[in-house]
C-alpha cells in the first residue's frame, strides 16, 4: 500500500481546492465569530452558520477597505476564495470584501446589470468622449450638503478660476436617488453652454454606492449631451456609473482636477508661449528689416534718380564738352573774322586813301571812275578822299593812245 506524508496530503488537498473554480470566487453568508485582528493589521475571524464553521482571514490591505470593523455577532456577506494553509494543514476562506448581510444580493445585481450594458455596448471605448481642454462652463451633479461639492468647488476654484460652475442637486444615496441623480442630468441637458459634467458622491459602502449602479443613472450618463466625468466613492469603488461615464475619476476631487486645466501650469505655459511668440516675431522683424535693406538697395540702384544724376552727370559733360567745343569753334571764327577784317580793312578805300589815292565817281551814275570811256567832257565828277570830298568837272578825256590835245577848259 501507498503511504502518504502530511505535506502530500495537504498538498493534494489544495490541488483539488485550487482546480475547482467554484471555490475560487464565492459569496459566502454567517455570522462573525472569534474576531481577532492581529499586530499586523490582518483580521482573523470565523464565519459560523449554527451547523458549521469557516476560518477566515482578511489581509491588511483588503480589510482597510471595510468602512467599519464588524463586531462579533455580526451578520456579513464574504466574498473571496477558498483555500488551503499549508503550515497548519487546514482550508479556510480568503476574504477580499466584507459587507453587512444582504450585500451579496446587490453584487449579484451588479454583475447582472454590468454584463447587459456591457453587451449593449455602454462600456464601449469607442463611444467615450474626449474632455474640452478649457471648459467655460462645467455642470455638477451631487448633493448640495456633502463633502463632496465642498472638495470639487475647492479644486476648481485652486486650479482654474475661469469656469462657471453649475450645481444641479440631487440626492445620492436612497431609494430616491437614482431618479434624482437622472433628473439632474437631463436639467444639465437642456442647458446649451455646458461643456462638461461631473457626477459625484463621497465614499461609502456597497450598499451607499447602489444608486450609481442603477440602470437609471447608467442610461442618463450614456445620453448626456455633453462629456461625463464620475468620482464615486474611493478609489477602489468601480460602480455601474464609472463604467458608462466618458472618464472615472477614483474621487470627487480627482474628477474636479480632470476637468479642468492646472492654472499655474496654464500660466507658466502661457508665459513660455509668450516669451517663444517675442522671440520669433524679433526674429521675424530681423528678417523683415534685412529684406527691407536689401529691397531698399536695390530699389536705389534702379531708381530714377540714380539714372537722373547719372545722365546729369553726362549732360554736364557734354555741356563742358560743347562749350569748349565752342569756344575753340569761337576762337577759330574770331581768328578766320580778324583775318578777314584784316583784308578788307587792306581793301578798304579808305586806307587806300590815305595813302593819297581818291574815289572818284561819276555823278550822273553814280558809278565809280576806273576807266576814261565812262566820262565825257563837262562830265560832273565827285573825287572822295580821306577828310572829305570835293567836285570836279570833265575838262577832257585822253587814253594813251589819243593824241594830246589843249584842255577843254
Amino acid at each position: 500500500m501507498q503511504v502518504w506524508t502530511v505535506s502530500q496530503v495537504t498538498e493534494k488537498v489544495l490541488g483539488l481546492i485550487s482546480s475547482d473554480t467554484s471555490l475560487a470566487d464565492l459569496w459566502v453568508a454567517g455570522q462573525i465569530s472569534s474576531l481577532h485582528r492581529a499586530a499586523s493589521g490582518h483580521w482573523y475571524f470565523t464565519l459560523v452558520d449554527g451547523e458549521s464553521e469557516l476560518r477566515s482571514v482578511m489581509w491588511r490591505g483588503l480589510a482597510g477597505r471595510v468602512s467599519r470593523m464588524p463586531s462579533r455577532g455580526d451578520l456579513v456577506d464574504a466574498h473571496g476564495y477558498v483555500g488551503v494553509y499549508e503550515r497548519g494543514g487546514y482550508y479556510q476562506f480568503y476574504v477580499d470584501t466584507l459587507e453587512p448581510a444582504g450585500i451579496g444580493t446587490l453584487w449579484e445585481e451588479f454583475a447582472r446589470l454590468r454584463a447587459r450594458l456591457e453587451a449593449e455596448g455602454l462600456f464601449d471605448a469607442a463611444r467615450k468622449r474626449p474632455l474640452p481642454e478649457h471648459p467655460r462652463r462645467i455642470g455638477v451633479v451631487t448633493s448640495p450638503t456633502g463633502a463632496a461639492l465642498q472638495d470639487i468647488l475647492k479644486v476648481l476654484a485652486s486650479r482654474y478660476r475661469l469656469a462657471e460652475v453649475v450645481l444641479s442637486p440631487t440626492l445620492v444615496q436612497g431609494q430616491e436617488a437614482p431618479d434624482g441623480i437622472a433628473r439632474a442630468i437631463a436639467r444639465l441637458n437642456r442647458l446649451a453652454d455646458v461643456d462638461v459634467v461631473i457626477v459625484a458622491r463621497g465614499g461609502g459602502s456597497l450598499e451607499d454606492l447602489m444608486p450609481f449602479n442603477d440602470e437609471r443613472v447608467a442610461r442618463a450618463i450614456a445620453g448626456a449631451r455633453a462629456p461625463v466625468v464620475t468620482g464615486v466613492g474611493h478609489e477602489t469603488d468601480i460602480t455601474i456609473a464609472d463604467l458608462v461615464s466618458d472618464v472615472r475619476a477614483p474621487t470627487p476631487t480627482a474628477a474636479a482636477a480632470l476637468v479642468v486645466p492646472d492654472g499655474t501650469q496654464l500660466s507658466a505655459d502661457i508665459a513660455q508661449a509668450r516669451l517663444r511668440l517675442v522671440e520669433a516675431m524679433r526674429r521675424r522683424t530681423g528678417e523683415l528689416r534685412r529684406d527691407l535693406a536689401q529691397q531698399m538697395r536695390l530699389l536705389q540702384t534702379a531708381h530714377p534718380r540714380r539714372a537722373l544724376v547719372e545722365k546729369r552727370q553726362r549732360l554736364d559733360d557734354r555741356a563742358e564738352r560743347m562749350a569748349y567745343a565752342m569756344r575753340s569753334r569761337l576762337g577759330t571764327q574770331r581768328a578766320a573774322l580778324a583775318a578777314t577784317a584784316q583784308r578788307l580793312r587792306a581793301l578798304d578805300a579808305r586806307q587806300i586813301m590815305g595813302r593819297g589815292f581818291a574815289l572818284v565817281l561819276v555823278e550822273k551814275t553814280g558809278e565809280r571812275l576806273s576807266s576814261v570811256l565812262q566820262v565825257h567832257p563837262d562830265d560832273q565828277l565827285s573825287i572822295q578822299v580821306t577828310d572829305g570830298s570835293v567836285a570836279a568837272r570833265v575838262c577832257q578825256v585822253s587814253t594813251p593812245r589819243s593824241t594830246s590835245g589843249s584842255p577843254a577848259c
